[in-house]
């Protein structure tokens, strides 16, 4: 720290020297502290992101070995010798491969899409979209564990085309639809409703599940965050985290709330295709 004088002939008494002093040694303590502050609000931070990378670390290779412990499993029965299988047991266990391979995949995807949202890198290609042939495909790539499961489809009459990227936004209704199922009662419905409001269409995914406690509304769009509940649920708490950056990336939004009732809405808007290009972008 120094002092410039304007005037060198300039010279000053010794109260205000030692006045000079005082407000030095006041502004070094304040510096001082602050870097002190710094210092562990940075130490505070590490220990966190430590934390969070364990934990991270530790659900995820248990996501990822569950899966796969059943596919090898059931490739070592297939393969053993001396056990005699029906054609039935053996179409069963393949079924069994099939499933926790496809969910293999899906957690895989789910850590790239991440992975791409957090380095910038991930790349939207829009185009005028089907909202019903979009709700097809997600339920398509959800194969076997959406047929155990009653999906009720209510799309308002002439609803238009929306301007997104097909596969995203797919993506997104896997990832929701996924949620709803795991967290909801066996047998009871999913309903997928689709409406035009201005220049948006809103999609909403709805279930009768247990619902999110209210403190947990505005957090379960964090990355790795997952409502702590006592049946523990798989997941990697990715999953939403994923669709509101899918979303927003596209000019949209997604929320959540309670259902009356019982349960939970996820709620999603995207611009239709004809307010991002200026056509008409109807259904014909």
């Amino acid at each position: 720290m120094a002092l410039l004088v304007a005037d060198a002939s300039s010279r000053f008494t010794i109260q205000q020297t030692r006045l000079l002093e005082a407000y030095a040694d006041l502004a070094a303590v304040a510096i001082e502290r602050t870097q002190f502050a710094e210092k562990a609000r940075s130490a505070e931070v590490l220990e966190a992101t430590e934390k969070l990378q364990t934990a991270l670390l530790n659900s995820i290779s248990h996501d990822l070995r569950t899966p796969l412990v059943s596919v090898i499993g059931v490739l070592s029965s297939l393969q053993e010798e001396g056990i005699d299988l029906d054609d039935t047991a053996r179409r069963n266990l393949i079924q069994v491969a099939r499933e926790e391979a496809e969910r293999l995949n899906h957690l895989i995807t789910n850590l790239l899409d991440v992975t791409r949202l957090e380095a910038g890198a991930l790349k939207v290609s829009r185009q005028p979209c089907d909202v019903e042939d979009i709700i097809g495909a997600a339920l398509e790539q959800l194969g076997s564990r959406s047929d155990k499961r009653p999906v009720r489809i209510e799309l308002a009459e002439g609803l238009p085309f929306v301007s997104a990227d097909f596969g995203l936004i797919a993506q997104v209704l896997v990832n929701i639809l996924e949620n709803a199922f795991k967290y909801s009662p066996p047998g009871s419905p999913v309903e997928v409703i689709g409406q035009q409001t201005g220049h948006q269409v809103e999609i909403e995914v709805a279930d009768r599940g247990v619902g999110i406690p209210p403190e947990d509304l505005l957090r379960i769009f964090d990355k790795f965050y997952r409502v702590q509940r006592p049946d523990s649920v798989a997941g990697t708490g990715l999953g939403l985290a994923i669709c509101e950056g899918i979303v927003e990336a596209h000019g949209g939004s997604i929320t959540a709330e309670n259902r009356p009732g019982g349960g939970t809405i996820i709620r999603l808007t995207l611009p239709t295709a004809d307010a991002a290009s200026g056509g008409t972008g109807a259904r014909a």
